[in-house]
């Protein structure tokens, strides 16, 4: 019996394959002729629309007619039925040979955790339990730094440490000034005197 239970979802995901390549690509209407409209699906409603109509040259309409088997409606990639799970009682009613859990997304990290360990006890598989290792990693990423980050009352104090005052350099800078002026009358001075000696040798 057990053998028959295993290959059973195999048999029904290969003639859902198989169904699927059978099926006709469901573009929405128009898509191919105006950039602005994508590709997925859209049922049109129209009343003179051709598509809807199904005309003849027009694409095809999704309906009943292209449904997958009903064997394998349901099932899982994997091969498991889904089963939606909310605590650690629902965890031990999962068949792990042919049901897979799903844990709802209103359960809390702490009973998250519980349903995961129980069910590695039960060894049932846990679809979505690679979103909660990276739920787990970003809380501990977060933890770490807010240890690492000191607090304002832990951070030593840092002496504070004088800068040098700008007012010698601004002193020093008219002191040059007045230099300058003082040799500038003094340059004056010298030339007078010597325009004026010049004068007195030619009378």
């Amino acid at each position: 019996m057990s053998e028959k239970k295993s290959s059973f979802p195999r048999k029904a995901l290969q003639a859902r394959k198989l169904a699927k390549h059978k099926k006709p690509e469901f573009l929405r209407s128009e898509s191919w002729r105006y950039s602005k409209l994508s590709e997925s699906w859209r049922r049109p409603r129209g009343l003179d629309h051709k598509m809807r109509r199904k005309i003849k040259g027009w694409p095809p309409m999704v309906s009943t007619g292209y449904k997958g088997p009903k064997v394998a409606r349901g099932l899982h990639p994997s091969g498991y039925w889904e089963v939606l799970v909310h605590n650690v009682k629902e965890v031990s009613e999962v068949d792990s040979k042919t049901q897979a859990a799903r844990i709802a997304h209103t359960v809390g990290k702490k009973k998250r955790a519980q349903i995961i360990a129980e069910a590695r006890k039960k060894k049932v598989v846990v679809l979505n339990a690679k979103e909660v290792k990276e739920a787990e990693e970003e809380g501990k990423e977060i933890t770490e730094e807010t240890e690492e980050k000191p607090t304002e009352k832990q951070k030593p104090k840092e002496k504070k440490v004088e800068k040098p005052k700008r007012k010698l350099a601004v002193e020093q800078k008219p002191a040059k000034k007045q230099e300058s002026a003082k040799a500038k009358v003094e340059q004056k001075a010298k030339q007078k005197s010597k325009k004026a000696e010049k004068g007195v040798e030619k009378q």
